[in-house]
């Protein structure tokens, strides 16, 4: 069999409980479940820091951020390291990326192992974006997700036939500030169903999540949301008004994520390239879709954790089927080399998810999923510094009191603190049972599993 087309679709804070093929009860993202339908849809799919630059660094290189050096948002990756691009490219693929980069720009910060790229510069614009073309600066008129897809559309009309291909299609929505197309203006008018944590008192739980800068009511701006609130509402009132105004910019942004895939899927049916290419739908990390009154991701709750991920491959992947087992985003490099034939000369902490793709978990596939993110700003009060591990019913977090502020500079620390869930108990990450009667033995177990990981990994720990 020819090795196999990749199209790679990664859009942005796009949480799966926002996609109807997860459950969701809020949208519908017909084009979206169409390769949970026709391929394979993963449940627990994990990043390993829920931040944009750290995640697509180790998307990219299939390595945690204590190993490619990506460990915050002001740092960039240096693109001489191994990427899956590039060896993808060596062996002979053509390649192309489209769309978000935000891994740096300039020297070695610019994408490498791509034939073509026409990148965002950092978050860019929904409307009249400046992009880079293979280090040219240019605006093109029009709506940021639409002109991602339809140049998409062009590379691959003007691709070589005889050669396989991988296309990154990277759309900044739905990023914030939420912008949707006017065509979208009017979508989802009535109001949305209410997570069941918006209304979260924090009550048991650490002070990183009472004092987290990311409620919904007290941190979101008018840019966010587009109008004032009425005056002399009431504490939940107030909350509610924000979620609605928000969450319905955000998944008008997501309706023109869904056209485009549909697009992207509609494409590869009418060139007969459906049978031998491999599409892949993620996000970087998961979102707060007013989950415990929050927007935003960084913390370790389920929400920011877990990412979508469907994968379509009629050559392999039997359609409709669904994988329970844990993948993190450095599995992604892995996979992508596999599935191309390639092994990577360099070894990477990922593995290669082909096995769950088939249907056959190895008997030593993991069970613990590992967690650091590494910024730490006092001022305003973000999500301070802190690690962990999820296992199939338990999560241990440890916020341990200082990391990384802006530019590298550590900030001021705070007091160490520890959160344990039982998420069979309290699936949604209400009740912190932390050393408590019933869990002494579990938090003992868990704190020795981390360790282990941590010393497996190589990642440096602070408890």
């Amino acid at each position: 069999m020819d090795r196999p087309n990749i199209v790679f679709i990664m859009s942005d804070d796009h949480a799966s409980h926002a996609i109807s093929a997860y459950g969701s009860r809020i949208n519908s993202t017909p084009q979206i479940d169409r390769l949970a339908e026709e391929g394979a849809r993963f449940d627990n799919c994990f990043c390993t820091n829920a931040i944009c630059t750290p995640s697509r660094a180790s998307i990219l290189t299939g390595t945690y951020n204590h190993e490619n050096g990506v460990r915050t948002l002001f740092d960039e990756l240096d693109g001489r390291q191994q990427t899956f691009p590039q060896l993808l490219q060596a062996s002979g693929y053509q390649t192309a990326l489209i769309g978000k980069w935000h891994l740096g720009h300039g020297g070695h910060a610019d994408p490498t192992g791509f034939d073509y790229w026409n990148v965002l510069p950092g978050q860019g614009d929904y409307f009249d974006p400046v992009m880079i073309e293979n280090g040219v600066e240019r605006k093109y008129e029009g709506y940021v997700t639409d002109l991602i897809t339809d140049m998409s559309r062009d590379w691959l009309q003007a691709r070589d036939a005889d050669r396989p291909f991988l296309l990154g299609l990277h759309h900044k929505a739905p990023h914030r500030w939420w912008l949707p197309h006017p065509r979208h203006a009017d979508l989802y008018d009535d109001d949305r169903v209410e997570p069941e944590t918006l209304y979260d008192d924090y009550e048991t739980r650490s002070q990183a999540a009472r004092q987290a800068h990311m409620r919904v009511d007290r941190h979101m701006r008018r840019r966010d949301v587009k109008a004032d609130p009425p005056e002399g509402l009431s504490t939940a009132e107030r909350r509610r008004w924000f979620y609605q105004r928000y969450i319905k910019d955000y998944l008008r942004c997501i309706a023109a994520v869904d056209e485009s895939v549909g697009r992207v899927l509609d494409y590869l049916d009418e060139h007969g390239l459906t049978q031998n290419t491999i599409v892949v739908y993620t996000s970087d990390q998961g979102f707060f879709l007013g989950d415990h009154g929050w927007y935003d991701k960084r913390f370790m709750y389920e929400e920011s954790l877990r990412m979508p991920l469907l994968v379509r491959y009629p050559a392999l992947v039997e359609a409709g089927s669904v994988s329970s087992s844990f993948v993190l985003n450095t599995d992604f490099a892995p996979t992508f080399a596999e599935l191309a034939g390639v092994v990577p000369p360099e070894p990477m902490s990922g593995r290669s998810v082909v096995p769950l793709l088939q249907g056959e978990p190895p008997a030593d596939w993991r069970r613990t999923a590992y967690y650091r993110y590494w910024e730490h700003m006092s001022d305003p009060h973000y999500v301070p510094a802190h690690y962990g591990i999820r296992t199939d019913r338990y999560k241990l977090v440890y916020y341990y009191g200082e990391g990384l502020g802006l530019n590298g500079v550590a900030d001021q620390a705070t007091e160490p603190e520890w959160e344990l869930f039982d998420l069979a108990a309290d699936p949604h990450e209400l009740r912190n049972v932390y050393d408590q009667p019933g869990y002494r033995e579990v938090t003992r177990e868990l704190t020795t599993e981390l360790a282990r990981v941590q010393k497996e990994i190589g990642d440096v720990g602070h408890h």
